[in-house]
């Protein structure tokens, strides 16, 4: 991309072993074990307690990366939570921890197109599907997070998938459950760019070919979490994923289908999406549940989903698989960080020098509570913290709450945010309710059921919570002003800020 006014970032790591060795130079943030666990269940709950944070149930916390060596009945081991920390994302992408919404949207600017190679170690090993003794089931180690899971699930594959008409290509993370020895289901919600390509194969009763990889660079998974509007249908998130590396992404041809795979990654199953069939989630189990979601709550499981058939599965020698806890701080990195670059462009725009910088917080999942640092330069700036609101809301439809704050409040300690919202704040002028907004369908609460004048489920009412000052009253508003000391004159061991 030409005219770009800022420096070409430069990633730390360019795949995952590259990231597993830097956060081993780190101290907290890498354990691994090498005490047998069992994928079905017992892993999750492990990993719930040592670092896995977001909504889930307590007690959890945002804790280190976390390698599985010995997995209950497979040769593979299996690595969670390597995405579930901003320090960790700061330290792939070597950026500012605060600022990695901005430094995403940075990197658009030096979007690059990916090539193709001739060979990678994601296919130093290939087993065919329809070899005699192949079965998903028993290959991959694909962990349940809960008892009541619809089955196993992949958590952190992307799929790649071509229109048939126009050849552009998209890469999603999409939820996908073991059904079978060769075959998953695949979640694609409303508007996904990957589910719109598959109902364009479905029409002309075309399989779809696909590829999945798992266990890619964080910072490629980092750009492939980016959403409209920054990345329009007919965007190739990998130009951005090249962008934020600072070198192109290199693509592999697939074995067995038309299409390419990342040459980064540890696992890649290649297959097609079926047409004109439909499997429910949890056919084999009938909890009616699929997994735990973002928002906390367990999934209702789909009862019509489209399946994937798959033809092979390569990895690297000695391959990782990774994968996530649901609801945890890791989904809060994908959704929300890339959530606070697309924020940032649009306020950039509508509200240039308004809004100093965008939090998606871990208590909506990275999608539900946006919280906006507001600088009022002076007058005329009063009224405008709520138009950058109305601005974030229609940026990003799925968020449900907005808080906005003066900038010397720090929109990443909440205990600070809830100092604001108790010390300048009076919910009589400063609760801004605009009801009857579709929202997002896993938010339980958006339901006629929970609220009767609801007209349908997904329906919100979406809330501006304005705890900045205003303008006015500016000077009766001062925090007690400390003086600055070097503390490390006193404590040379000090490692706070």
């Amino acid at each position: 991309m030409t005219g770009s006014t800022t420096p070409a970032p430069k990633a730390a790591v360019r795949d995952l072993r590259e990231a597993i060795e830097l956060l081993k130079a780190h101290d907290g943030q890498f354990v691994s074990t090498a005490v047998e666990v069992d994928p079905e269940a017992e892993l999750a709950g492990v990993y719930k307690k040592v670092g896995a944070g977001g909504t889930v149930q307590r007690p959890t916390r945002v804790g280190p990366a976390m390698l599985f060596e010995n997995v209950k009945g497979y040769d593979i081991p299996v690595i969670v939570g390597v995405l579930a920390s901003r320090k960790r994302i700061a330290l792939f992408m070597d950026a500012d921890e605060e600022f990695l919404g901005r430094h995403m949207l940075d990197a658009m600017q030096h979007a690059t197109d990916p090539v193709l190679v001739d060979s990678a170690p994601c296919q130093e090993v290939v087993q065919l599907a329809d070899e005699p003794d192949f079965d998903l089931r028993t290959l991959l180690p694909a962990p349940t997070n809960t008892p009541e899971d619809a089955g196993p699930y992949f958590c952190m594959a992307v799929l790649r998938g071509t229109d048939p008409e126009t050849g552009q290509h998209d890469v999603t993370i999409h939820r996908l459950c073991v059904q079978g020895r060769d075959e998953i289901s695949v979640f694609m919600q409303t508007g996904r760019h990957i589910g719109f390509m598959y109902e364009k194969y479905d029409a002309m009763d075309e399989p779809m070919p696909i590829t999945i990889s798992m266990g890619i660079s964080p910072v490629e998974y980092m750009a492939i979490s980016f959403e409209p509007p920054s990345t329009p249908y007919g965007f190739d998130e990998l130009e951005f994923a090249g962008g934020l590396k600072g070198s192109p992404v290199e693509l592999i041809k697939a074995k067995t289908v038309d299409e390419a795979a990342l040459a980064s990654a540890e696992i890649v199953i290649e297959g097609e999406i079926q047409p004109k069939r439909r499997v429910a989630e949890d056919q084999h189990t009938n909890t009616g549940f699929a997994m735990p979601e973002f928002p906390g709550y367990d999934g209702v499981a789909n009862p019509s989903l489209p399946i994937i058939k798959v033809k092979a599965v390569t990895t690297r020698t000695n391959p990782i698989l990774q994968t996530l806890v649901g609801p945890g701080e890791e989904h809060v990195s994908l959704a929300g960080i890339p959530t606070e670059g697309s924020l940032t462009q649009a306020l950039d725009d509508a509200l240039p020098g308004l809004v100093t910088n965008v939090y998606s917080h871990s208590a909506g999942g990275g999608k539900y509570v946006g919280i906006l640092q507001i600088h009022k330069r002076d007058h005329n700036d009063q009224g405008r913290e709520r138009q950058a609101a109305l601005v974030a809301f229609g940026a990003f439809p799925e968020m449900k709450h907005v808080i906005l704050v003066d900038d010397d409040v720090d929109i990443f300690d909440t205990d600070d945010v809830l100092w604001a919202m108790t010390t300048r704040f009076q919910a009589e002028r400063s609760v801004i309710p605009i009801p009857g907004v579709r929202c997002h369908p896993l938010d339980p609460s958006a339901d006629p059921e929970f609220l009767w004048t609801n007209p349908d489920h997904g329906i919100s009412t979406k809330v501006i919570f304005d705890c900045t000052v205003p303008w006015s009253l500016r000077d009766r508003f001062i925090r007690a002003p400390f003086q600055d000391v070097d503390v490390t004159r006193f404590l040379p061991d000090w490692a706070g800020d």
